[in-house]
């Protein structure tokens, strides 16, 4: 099983989204996101990624409903995505990771295709709840890391 842990950046009716880069969705636009590392906070980790896609630094404000994929290969991905909003704003592209990072309107993002949106289903319906208030507080995620 993977986590992932990703962020809605709005501002202005547009959203900040990556293209990727990597071999299996080549081209296709995406929210910043990433793999939660061993040891590491989910809101960490939705923080970092924002912060190494795209050069800017965020604060979250809210979580949205959580999605679990089941890929084609069998492998199961729980998706965390919240919201957030930018606190330093200062766009650089990783050329070995992304193609290009832009706001984008968010009506352009509804209209795009399955060949354009990776995630397609879910990054739609994010937006969907992001739309319809579907934010949950922060508190939801105990933000003390545990030994054993």
């Amino acid at each position: 099983m993977t986590i992932v842990a990703g962020s809605l950046i709005v501002k202005d009716n547009k959203i900040l989204m990556i293209q990727e880069a990597k071999k299996s969705c080549y081209g296709q636009w995406n929210f910043p996101a990433g793999h939660v590392e061993e040891k590491e906070l989910i809101t960490d980790a939705a923080i970092r990624e924002a912060f190494e896609e795209t050069g800017c630094k965020i604060k979250l404000t809210g979580v949205l409903p959580i999605s679990t994929i089941v890929s084609l290969n069998g492998d199961t991905i729980v998706t965390i995505k919240f919201t957030a909003d930018i606190i330093e704003e200062n766009i650089k592209v990783d050329k070995n990771e992304q193609l290009d990072v832009q706001w984008i309107e968010l009506d352009k993002v509804k209209t795009m295709t399955k060949d354009e949106l990776r995630g397609f289903d879910t990054a739609l319906k994010d937006i969907k709840n992001l739309e319809n208030g579907k934010i949950y507080p922060l508190e939801l995620f105990d933000t003390k890391i545990y030994r054993r």
